[in-house]
């Protein structure tokens, strides 16, 4: 196997295993440079270049911070480095942006330029059901469809209403630490509330919402409250679940939620592209 295959190799095997990383391309080169147009390397989030290789100290330090800002914000970036005349003929300082492109200075004493590609690969956000009821099949089905990695909470005997999902968890206990965004819906219809929601809220998600009313949810809240769950983890719970489209059907409530979900989602995206902007 050559270099680029295996490089390629590495990089489905870290994609199929849900850990996000950058993925430098070398795309443009000009005059003498170290690395050629094709080049790769894979990123970590800490900034360790894993496999590959898009040449020396010339672009590492700026391809390095693009490759955290695009795994911060998801957005990709093209990255130029140019040796410092270029930039001055170009009216750019390092560190600027125009029309989409990141300069960055070239100190080597090749004085050859540079346009790198970097480009975030992340895991799937996941959308975590708690629970059977027919609207939990009914967001897990939809989910699937929508993109969503799908993680199915329910007792061994409840698992068989569900069709495909990417995981199984017998019971309510969520993993504490994940890679990827997510979204849990509690849709116990009676079986387990108290115990879905428990573990719903002791673990960091970018979601969580009850599908119940609110007069369930309210005393739902009170009795988490006596069980110790602190004020500002019951804040984050949303109930009742999804947009307010008046559905009345478990595919229309799913269809409420996901809508909802999307929503957050996008609307997290755009806060991290804003805040990462200059």
């Amino acid at each position: 196997m050559d270099r680029a295959n295996e490089i390629l190799q590495i990089i489905a095997t870290r994609k199929s295993a849900g850990e996000p990383f950058a993925l430098a391309t070398v795309v443009r080169t000009v005059a003498a440079t170290a690395a050629k147009a094709g080049a790769k390397a894979v990123i970590l989030p800490d900034g360790t270049i894993s496999e590959g290789w898009i040449g020396g100290g010339c672009a590492r330090a700026a391809v390095i911070k693009a490759a955290k800002d695009a795994l911060s914000d998801g957005q990709s970036r093209l990255v130029s480095v140019q040796p410092p005349d270029l930039l001055a003929d170009r009216g750019v300082e390092p560190g600027e942006e125009q029309e989409g492109v990141r300069f960055a200075k070239n100190m080597c004493p090749s004085q050859g330029t540079m346009d790198i590609f970097v480009e975030p690969v992340l895991p799937r956000p996941q959308v975590v059901i708690c629970g059977s009821s027919p609207v939990a099949v009914a967001v897990a089905d939809l989910a699937k469809r929508t993109g969503f990695a799908v993680t199915v909470c329910a007792p061994a005997a409840e698992q068989p209403a569900f069709g495909d999902a990417d995981r199984r968890i017998e019971g309510y206990a969520l993993p504490v630490d994940e890679t990827a965004s997510r979204y849990v819906v509690v849709s116990t219809q009676g079986r387990g509330d108290e115990a879905a929601l428990l573990a719903a809220l002791a673990v960091d998600v970018d979601y969580v919402a009850f599908v119940g009313s609110r007069k369930k949810a309210a005393a739902l809240k009170a009795t988490l409250a006596k069980r110790g769950v602190p004020a500002e983890r019951l804040a984050k719970l949303k109930a009742p679940a999804g947009l307010d489209l008046g559905a009345i059907t478990p595919d229309e409530i799913a269809i409420s939620i996901l809508a909802e979900i999307v929503a957050v989602r996008r609307s997290t995206h755009s806060r991290g592209v804003a805040q990462a902007s200059p």
